[in-house]
C-alpha cells in the first residue's frame, strides 16, 4: 500500500509507482493531508464523490479544501478553498467540469474545476445539507436537509420546488431514481413516497412493513436499474423492496456483531445490466461488508476496528471504492483485488438440521441470514494467491497452544520451526511477522497524543550530534525520540537511546506508529534492568553476560581481564547499538528474526556468542584501543555461526547463571494506553532533569544578560561618541567666543571715544528725533492699515473665483461620469449578447464534433478489431503452413543425405569386401550371429521410437485443443490475446516436440534402411560371398553410428536455429497492438 501526503502542495502525483491489483487488503493508495508547523496536525477528509466516468475523484476536508484526483492521469490538484467544512459533494453534473458542494453555512455553491471560479451560489436551507442527488441528465439536483428538500435547476441555478414537512415528521433522504423521472422521498416515520418529476404528483406509497418489525429506516440504496430498494437502520435487518410490485420481497439478517447500519450502497457490475447483486453494508463497528443479496453470503469486507471507515462512495463503473477513514485519511480500494480476496473455500458439506415451528410469520418467511462463504456470482480472479485467515481455536486446545497463537493467524512454534529451517523469515513478510511476534497494539490515539506534545527539548538540536543526510529520516528519528521522552523521562536523559532507536527508525520510517511501538517493546522486554544503575551502564546485565562468558570460555575472559578490558568495553557497545555497528543490514535483520522469536535472554546470549566466535582475533589483541575498535566496527564473521552458538548457549548454560532466571518473559504493550515505564532511579533522573532545567534557565538568563550587556555597551559607545562630538563642538565655540570677545573689546574702546564726541550731538538731536519718530509712526500705521484692507479684499475675490471654477468643473465631471456609465452599460449588454451567441454556436459545434468523434471512434475500433482478427488468423495459418513445409523439406533433405551417405558407405564396404574376401569367409558364422543381435536391438529401438511418436501425437492433439480454447478466450478479451499468443509461441519454442518427432522418424527410417541392405547381403554371402573380417565389420559399424549421431545433432541444431529465426521475424512483422485509451461516458 502506498501512502501520499498532500501537505501544502496544490498539485502533484498521486502515487510514484503504478499500483498493482494485489495490494494489501485491496488498498491502492492512502491519502492524508497534514499541516507542518509548531504543532503538526492532520486535516480530516469529510466527503468524497466520483464523476460520471468514475476516473476522477473529488474530496473535501474539514478546512474547506476541495481536491480533484485524476486516477488515470496520476495527478491531483487543489481546485477550491471554501474556508469552511463541506457537508455534501456532487460531481456528476451535465457540465463535466462543474461540481456542487454543500457548506457548513447551509449554502450550496457550484465551482468549475478548470477555471477554479465560482459559478453560482444557492441559498435556501435553514439547516445543514446532508445529501445532494443529481438527475441522470445532470440538469437538476435535489438537496436534502433535516427539515426540507429543494429541487434546483442547474442551468439557471434557480429553485423550482420545495418540499416542506411537519416538524414532527423529519426527512431522512430525498433522491432521484436511476433511469427514470421518479423522485423517492424517505421520512423518519418509515413512510416512503414516489413522486413524478414533471408534475410532482405522488405516484405511489410503499406499504407499511410487516408486523413485528422494529426497524426504523435511516439509510437507503437503490440498484442502478431502479427496481430494488433497500432500507436499513438501528438493527441488523435489511428490508428489500421491489419498486415495480411495491411489496417487501426479502428481509436480510446481518451477523450478530452488526447492531446498526450506517450506510448502504450497491456495487455496480458491467455485466449485470443494472440489476446489482452485491450490496455494501457499513455497520456501527466501522467495517463495510459486501454481501450478495440473492445468496446472502459475505463476499469481502473493508476496514477494521483499528482502521475504521466513516463514509464510502463507489465509482459508477465499479472499479474503485473511496472511503473516508475514522482517522481522517482517504483510502482508495481496487474492487478487483478485493474480489480476489473474497474467493474463499466453499462452506462445509456437513450441516445440522434443526427443528423449528411449523407455522411461521410472514417476516420469518422472508428473513434470510447472512453467512460467510463463497458467493455464487462468477467473480473473475487472475491470481491463485491464497489468503491467510485467522481460524477460531477449538474447545479442546491446550493452554500452551493458546499462548503460542499470535495476531494475524500465526503460531509462534511454527514460526520458530520455520526460522530454524531457513535461518530467517522471508523478506516479503518479515515486517508482518515482527508485528505479530511483538503483538503491537497500534494505539493511534495514545501515539497521537505523544506526537502532539511536539519536539522534546532534549532533541531539538539532534542534527548537531547526529548529522543525518536524509531530512525525512532525521525528522522521523526526532519525532520517535521525542515521543519516547514524553512517554518516560528517562529516555530524554539516556545518551544512547538514539543509537538504540536508529535501526528501527530507518527500517520503519514510513510508519512512525509501528516504529515507536517496536522501539518501546524492545526497551520494555529486551532492555530489562538496563536503567537501574542510570546514568552508569547496566552493571547487573553485564555481570550476567560475564558469568556466561566465564562458564563457556574462561581463556578468553582471562585474556580480557589481563588487559583490563571490562564488560563495558566488549559487551556494552554491542548492546547499546543493538549490533548495528558490527553487522550489515541483512545480518542485522537475520539476528533480530531470532531475537524476536525467543525469550528476551536470547538477546544477551547472542552478544556472548558474538564475543566467543570472535575469540581468535580477540586473543591477538593486546591494546585497549584495539578492543574498542573491534567492538565498534564490522568484522569478518559468519552470522549463522553466531546464531547457532547462541542457541547452544541457551541450551547448555546452567540455570543458576542463565539470564533467563533474572529476566521476565515477553510482555507486549497494553492496548489503548501505553504502560507506565518507571524502572529506573527516579531521584537521579529527576535530579538530572532539574539540573538540566536549571542549567537551561541559567543559560537563558546568561544569554539575556549577555544581550543586555551588548545593548548597554552599544549605548555606551554611542553616548561616548556623542560626548566627544559635543566636547569638540564646545571647544570650537569657546575659541570663537574668545576671538569675538577680543574684537568686541577693541570695538568698545573705539566706541567709547566716539560716544564721547557724539554725546553732545546726540543730546541736541534727541528732541528732533523724537518728533520725527512720532510723525513717521503715525504715517506708517495708516499705511499698514490700508495695505491690510487691500489684501483682504484681494483674498475674498480669489476665493470667490476659485469656488465658481470648482462648481463648474464638478458639474462637468458628473455629466461625463453619467455619459461613461451609459456607454459601459450599453457595451456590457452588447458584449453579453455576443457571448450568448458565441456560446450557443460553440456548444452546438462541440456537440456535433463530439457525436461525430464518437461515431468515428466506434467505427475505427470495430475496423481495428476486425483487421487484427483477420491479420492474426492469416499470420497464424501462414506460420503453421510454413512450419509444416519447413519440417517436410527438412525431412526430405535428411532422407536424401542419409541415402547418399548409405550408398557411399556401401561402395566402400564392397571395395573392402573384395580385398578381404578370404578373411570374411572364415568369420562368416560369427558375423551372422552379431548381425542377428544387432537387428533385434534395432527392432526394439524402433518399437520404442514409434511408441514415443504416438505419445508425441497425443500431446500435440492436447495442445491443439488447448490452443483452440485459448483462441475462443482471446475473442472475449482483446487485450489478453496478444500476450497469450506470445506466451504460446514461447512455449512452443521451449518445447521441442516436433523436433523430437523428426528425430524419432529419422531414427526409425535409419533402422528400416539398414535392415533390408544387411539381410540380402548376409543371404548372398551364404551362397558365394566372403567379405571382411569380424574386427573390420565392428569398426565400420561403430564409425557409421558415430557419423550418423554427429550428423543428427548438427541437423537438430540447424532446425532449432531456423525455428528461432522464424519466430523473431514473426515478432518483428507483428508488433504488439496498442489500443486507444477509452473513457466511460454517462
Amino acid at each position: 500500500m502506498e501512502s501520499v501526503d498532500l501537505g501544502g502542495r496544490q498539485q502533484g502525483p498521486i502515487w510514484h509507482r503504478k499500483p498493482g491489483p494485489a495490494a494489501r487488503r485491496g488498498v491502492i493508495v492512502n491519502i492524508i493531508h497534514s499541516v507542518q508547523g509548531y504543532h503538526s496536525k492532520t486535516i480530516r477528509f469529510l466527503n468524497v464523490a466520483f464523476d460520471s466516468s468514475g476516473d476522477s475523484l473529488l474530496a473535501g476536508d474539514h478546512q474547506g479544501n476541495i481536491y480533484l484526483f485524476y486516477l488515470n492521469g496520476n495527478r491531483f490538484s487543489l481546485v477550491q478553498r471554501t474556508m469552511q467544512a463541506c457537508t455534501a459533494l456532487a460531481f456528476n453534473l451535465r457540465r463535466k467540469t462543474e461540481f456542487l458542494v454543500a457548506l457548513a453555512d447551509y449554502s450550496i455553491k457550484c465551482f468549475d474545476t478548470e477555471t477554479k471560479e465560482l459559478v453560482s451560489w444557492m441559498r435556501g436551507h435553514d439547516s445543514s445539507v446532508s445529501s445532494i442527488s443529481v438527475h441522470g441528465s445532470g440538469r437538476y439536483a435535489i438537496t436534502t436537509s433535516a427539515d426540507t428538500a429543494q429541487l434546483w435547476d442547474l442551468d439557471t441555478f434557480q429553485r423550482k420546488r420545495k418540499l416542506n414537512v411537519r416538524q414532527s415528521v423529519g426527512i431522512q433522504k430525498v433522491f432521484f431514481l436511476p433511469l427514470s423521472n421518479t423522485i423517492l422521498s424517505c421520512f423518519k416515520d418509515n413512510s416512503v413516497f414516489a413522486w413524478e418529476f414533471d408534475t410532482l404528483h405522488c405516484k405511489y406509497q410503499l406499504p407499511t412493513p410487516v408486523e413485528g418489525s422494529v426497524l426504523i429506516y435511516k439509510v437507503f440504496a437503490v440498484t442502478r436499474d431502479g427496481r430494488i430498494f433497500v432500507a436499513g437502520g438501528k438493527s441488523n435487518h435489511l428490508h428489500l423492496w421491489c419498486l415495480e410490485s411495491k411489496r417487501l420481497i426479502r428481509i436480510i439478517e446481518m451477523p450478530a456483531k452488526v447492531r446498526a447500519v450506517r450506510h448502504l450502497e450497491f456495487l455496480p457490475d458491467s455485466f449485470d445490466g443494472g440489476s446489482n447483486q452485491v450490496l455494501g453494508v457499513l455497520s456501527q463497528d466501522n467495517i463495510m461488508r459486501f454481501i450478495n443479496i440473492e445468496t446472502c453470503k459475505i463476499l469481502f469486507d473493508i476496514g477494521s476496528h483499528e482502521e475504521g471507515i466513516s463514509t464510502v462512495t463507489i465509482s459508477p463503473h465499479g472499479r474503485y471504492i473511496a472511503s473516508v477513514m475514522e482517522n481522517g485519511s482517504l483510502n482508495l480500494y481496487s474492487v478487483q483485488a478485493l474480489t480476489q480476496e473474497g474467493n474463499k473455500p466453499p462452506p462445509p458439506v456437513f450441516k445440522v438440521v434443526k427443528d423449528g415451528p411449523k407455522c411461521t410469520s410472514e417476516a420469518n418467511k422472508l428473513t434470510m441470514r447472512v453467512t460467510s462463504g463463497r458467493s455464487e456470482q462468477p467473480w473473475k480472479s487472475k491470481g491463485n494467491k491464497i489468503q491467510t485467515r485467522l481460524l477460531k481455536l477449538q474447545g479442546n486446545t491446550s493452554l500452551e497452544n493458546k499462548e503460542n497463537e499470535l495476531p494475524g493467524g500465526l503460531n509462534k512454534k511454527r514460526l520458530q520451526a520455520l526460522l530454524k529451517g531457513f535461518g530467517e523469515y522471508p523478506a516479503k513478510y518479515r515486517m508482518f511477522v515482527w508485528r505479530s511476534l511483538l503483538q503491537l497494539p497500534e494505539n493511534h490515539l495514545a501515539f497521537s497524543s505523544l506526537i502532539d506534545k511536539g519536539t522534546h527539548s532534549a532533541f531539538v538540536n539532534i542534527q548537531n550530534e547526529y548529522p543525518i543526510k536524509s531530512r525525512k529520516l532525521l525528522r522521523v528519528l526526532q519525532r520517535t525520540l521525542s515521543a519516547l521522552a514524553h512517554w518516560s523521562a528517562i529516555f530524554a536523559e539516556t545518551p544512547y537511546i538514539p543509537l538504540l532507536a536508529f535501526p528501527f527508525v530507518k527500517l520503519f520510517q514510513n510508519n512512525q506508529l509501528i516504529c515507536f511501538e517496536v522501539v518501546a517493546t524492545v526497551v520494555v522486554n529486551f532492555c530489562q534492568h538496563w536503567f537501574e544503575y542510570f546514568p552508569n551502564p547496566p552493571v547487573n546485565v553485564l555481570s550476567m553476560m560475564e558469568n556466561v562468558l566465564a562458564h563457556h570460555d574462561k581463556e578468553l575472559l582471562g585474556h580480557l581481564i589481563k588487559y583490563s578490558v571490562t564488560a563495558q568495553v566488549y559487551a556494552w557497545p554491542l548492546l547499546e547499538t543493538l549490533f548495528s555497528e558490527v553487522l550489515t543490514r541483512e545480518e542485522w535483520l537475520k539476528v533480530f528474526d531470532n531475537i524476536f522469536s525467543n525469550h528476551p535472554s536470547y538477546f544477551l546470549m547472542i552478544a556472548v556468542a558474538y564475543i566467543i566466535c570472535s575469540r581468535t582475533p580477540l586473543l591477538r589483541c593486546n591494546q585497549t584501543t584495539d578492543f574498542e575498535y573491534f567492538f565498534h566496527h564490522r568484522n569478518n564473521l559468519d552470522i549463522n555461526i553466531v546464531i547457532k552458538k547462541a542457541y547452544h548457549l541457551m541450551e547448555t548454560t546452567p540455570p543458576d547463571i542463565h539470564p533467563q532466571r533474572m529476566l521476565d518473559d515477553f510482555i507486549p504493550l497494553t492496548k489503548g494506553q501505553y504502560p507506565i515505564f518507571n524502572k529506573y532511579p527516579k531521584f537521579i533522573v529527576d535530579y538530572q532533569t532539574r539540573e538540566w532545567e536549571r542549567i537551561r534557565q541559567d543559560e537563558i538568563e546568561y544569554l539575556r544578560e549577555r544581550q543586555l550587556a551588548h545593548e548597554l555597551e552599544a549605548k555606551a559607545q554611542e553616548q561616548k561618541a556623542e560626548d566627544e562630538a559635543w566636547y569638540r563642538k564646545q571647544e570650537l565655540l569657546r575659541e570663537a567666543e574668545e576671538q569675538r570677545r577680543k574684537m568686541l573689546l577693541e570695538e568698545e574702546d573705539k566706541l567709547a571715544e566716539q560716544r564721547q564726541r557724539l554725546a553732545a550731538v546726540k543730546r541736541e538731536l534727541k528732541v528732533k528725533e523724537l518728533q520725527f519718530l512720532d510723525a513717521s509712526r503715525r504715517r506708517f500705521l495708516k499705511y499698514q492699515q490700508d495695505q491690510r484692507e487691500m489684501e483682504l479684499k484681494r483674498l475674498d475675490d480669489e476665493i470667490a473665483r476659485k469656488a465658481s471654477i470648482r462648481e463648474r468643473e464638478t458639474a462637468a465631471t458628473v455629466q461625463d461620469v453619467e455619459v461613461r456609465r451609459l456607454e459601459l452599460e450599453s457595451q456590457r449588454q452588447l458584449f453579453e449578447q455576443h457571448l450568448i451567441k458565441d456560446q450557443e454556436a460553440v456548444t452546438k459545434e462541440m456537440k456535433e464534433e463530439l457525436d461525430a468523434h464518437r461515431r468515428k471512434v466506434n467505427l475505427e475500433d470495430h475496423r481495428v478489431q476486425r483487421l487484427m482478427e483477420i491479420d492474426r488468423e492469416e499470420k497464424w495459418k501462414a506460420q503453421i503452413v510454413a512450419e509444416e513445409n519447413l519440417a517436410k523439406a527438412e525431412q526430405k533433405h535428411i532422407d536424401t543425405d542419409w541415402r547418399l551417405q548409405l550408398l557411399h558407405k556401401l561402395k566402400c564396404d564392397d571395395q573392402d569386401r573384395e580385398k578381404r574376401y578370404e578373411e570374411i569367409a572364415k568369420l562368416l558364422h560369427d558375423n551372422r550371429v552379431k548381425e542377428a543381435e544387432l537387428l533385434e536391438a534395432m527392432r526394439e529401438a524402433e518399437e520404442k521410437k514409434w511408441e514415443e511418436v504416438i505419445q508425441r501425437k497425443a500431446q500435440l492433439e492436447e495442445q491443439q485443443k488447448a490452443a483452440a480454447a485459448a483462441k475462443e478466450h482471446r475473442t472475449l478479451f482483446l487485450e489478453d490475446k496478444v500476450d497469450d499468443a506470445l506466451q504460446f509461441a514461447e512455449k512452443l519454442q521451449r518445447e521441442d516436440c516436433c523436433f523430437e518427432r523428426l528425430r524419432d522418424l529419422k531414427a526409425g527410417f535409419t533402422e528400416r534402411g539398414v535392415e533390408p541392405q544387411q539381410v540380402p547381403r548376409s543371404g548372398n554371402t551364404c551362397l558365394n560371398d566372403l567379405s571382411a573380417s569380424e574386427s573390420s565389420s565392428h569398426m565400420s559399424l561403430d564409425r557409421r553410428r558415430e557419423e550418423l549421431a554427429g550428423q543428427e545433432r548438427e541437423l537438430l541444431a540447424e532446425v532449432r536455429r531456423l525455428r528461432q529465426k522464424l519466430t523473431s521475424r514473426a515478432r518483428v512483422r507483428r508488433p504488439p497492438t496498442c489500443f486507444p485509451a477509452t473513457q466511460w461516458t454517462p
